[in-house]
């Protein structure tokens, strides 16, 4: 533990990256001390694992100048983890005073000085694309692991990989959200991907041209500029960027003249300047969105020198990544697609593109500023019956009568009584809802109140999937959205198990 006087690094927050960025400077020698405003239960165990390593933690102390004069040692740096403000007020009056600050990323950057990063950022796809370039890299024998945004902290992979026995990583791929580039100005990929730009996180940033100057930062300082030319934002910006390279999985023809990309896809190839690389259809992920990641990684593929077969050859072993598009199961015939990744509006209405229809969508959450009308009109083309849950419940149910949506709206506390709903929905047709006993007589439709102005699905359609696709934040009833797509998996692998051990049905009388 740090003396009382000595200099020391304070890393503000309990939570992943605040304790992996403790721990990577204990390791490196460095005296660091946490502050965390709370006293619960996890962050107390997470307080006793620290200072069983010898690290300095203050539970209870709040973000004010108090709580730092309190130390009555020197400051060397703060260490800021995401979910701070980066202009929180006393984090303006810290830097007034001439405190260096960086965010939990620039830890992990000065640890591993000698390892090129893979910087991929974007409003929605840059989970899918950090998976898919890890997923590639790995194939091809490099030691590429992944982390940041997603999986472990940065600063957790390279404390793991400064220990004993173990090798520097010939790259990491690390996925960057604003609130962290915001706060790591010194971090310089050496590939940058920037795959979509859609007003999100406003509540935060203020506005769209600030959302996007933070993004556009992190390219400015990578070597290597990669960038979805199928973005109507990233496209309008082209002139901006001369040295960038483009993929596109539309047509090229209406590419903006002067914009050639490095990829494109023709038929169901995948082709550059020399000719086919891939085929197109090597991912077996729905959605035109899946052929714009696949494209994007195949650049970070094209620049470290894979050929074309190695790279189909991994593309058509990918997994899939949990909680986006994930096909989770089948109940009674019908597929259950998690889509908890989608925190917005426009991640939710690319997974509604992405998937046949009529579906059941299950939506809700904390909900975001943002442009709701293009979710809806993909909602009244797609979805026979919208089942609302948590926070935005009820404003989401103005949303959509608003929006002119005609298919059944339903309401309801959470996800326990959505899944079952969805369910019911999915195997009748949602119109005859109003007049069924799960309507009239159930609890759980008591719980759920249904729209008055909502129309049956047309006749002959049946369901074709149940999706949820929340179109929100998690943070009203989940820690994440990764908790908020694991329970729904539970309570959809509970469906399934119920079915499964119900005796089968008597033989109607002869």
């Amino acid at each position: 533990m740090a003396e009382s006087g000595q200099p020391c690094t304070v890393v503000l927050g309990l939570g992943r990256s605040g304790s992996g960025a403790a721990r990577l400077l204990h390791q490196l020698g460095h005296a660091a001390v946490v502050l965390d405003s709370s006293r619960s239960g996890l962050i107390r165990q997470r307080a006793q694992d620290l200072e069983t390593l010898g690290i300095e933690v203050r539970l209870g102390m709040a973000l004010e100048p108090a709580s730092f004069t309190a130390l009555a040692r020197p400051i060397e740096r703060v260490i800021v983890s995401p979910g701070i403000r980066w202009d929180h007020p006393t984090l303006l009056e810290l830097r007034q005073r001439g405190v260096a600050m960086a965010g939990e990323l620039a830890v992990a950057w000065e640890a591993l000085p000698g390892t090129p990063w893979i910087g991929i950022t974007g409003t929605n796809g840059k989970t899918t694309v950090t998976h898919l370039v890890n997923h590639l890299l790995t194939s091809a024998g490099l030691d590429a692991p992944m982390g940041g945004n997603v999986g472990n902290s940065a600063a957790e992979l390279a404390m793991e990989r400064l220990g004993p026995d173990q090798a520097i990583p010939d790259w990491l791929v690390v996925e960057l959200s604003s609130y962290q580039i915001e706060a790591c100005a010194q971090i310089a990929p050496r590939i940058g991907l920037w795959t979509t730009l859609t007003p999100d996180h406003l509540e935060r940033h203020g506005c769209l041209e600030h959302y996007r100057a933070i993004k556009r930062s992190l390219l400015e300082r990578s070597a290597c500029q990669i960038l979805n030319a199928d973005d109507p934002d990233l496209r309008a910006q082209a002139p901006s960027w001369p040295g960038a390279q483009w993929v596109t999985a539309g047509d090229r023809s209406a590419l903006p003249a002067g914009l050639d990309p490095l990829l494109w896809i023709e038929g169901h190839q995948v082709m550059a300047a020399a000719g086919p690389l891939l085929d197109a259809r090597a991912l077996a992920m729905p959605g035109a969105h899946n052929r714009q990641n696949l494209l994007l990684a195949a650049a970070v593929g094209l620049e470290l020198g894979l050929s074309g077969a190695t790279m189909e050859a991994a593309f058509r072993r990918f997994p899939g990544v949990p909680h986006r598009l994930e096909r989770i199961g089948h109940h009674q015939g019908i597929p259950y697609f998690n889509d908890s990744k989608a925190t917005n509006y426009d991640a939710a209405e690319v997974a509604l593109r992405a998937l046949e229809g009529p579906l059941v969508v299950l939506a809700g959450g904390q909900a975001k500023q943002g442009d709701a009308s293009g979710w809806i009109e993909q909602l009244k083309r797609q979805a026979a019956a919208v089942v609302l849950f948590g926070a935005a419940g009820p404003f989401f149910q103005g949303l959509l009568r608003n929006g002119g949506y005609t298919g059944v709206i339903a309401v309801v506390e959470g996800l326990e009584q959505a899944v079952p709903l969805a369910s019911q929905l999915a195997q009748n047709s949602p119109g005859a809802l109003s007049s069924s006993p799960l309507a009239q007589n159930s609890p759980l439709a008591k719980a759920s109140p249904l729209a008055q102005d909502s129309k049956p699905a047309p006749k002959g359609q049946d369901c074709q999937a149940v999706l949820l696709s929340p179109a929100c934040a998690s943070f009203d009833q989940y820690s994440d959205f990764e908790a908020r797509g694991d329970h729904f998996r539970q309570l959809v692998l509970a469906l399934t198990t119920a079915t499964a051990a119900q005796p089968p049905a008597p033989p109607e009388p002869a």
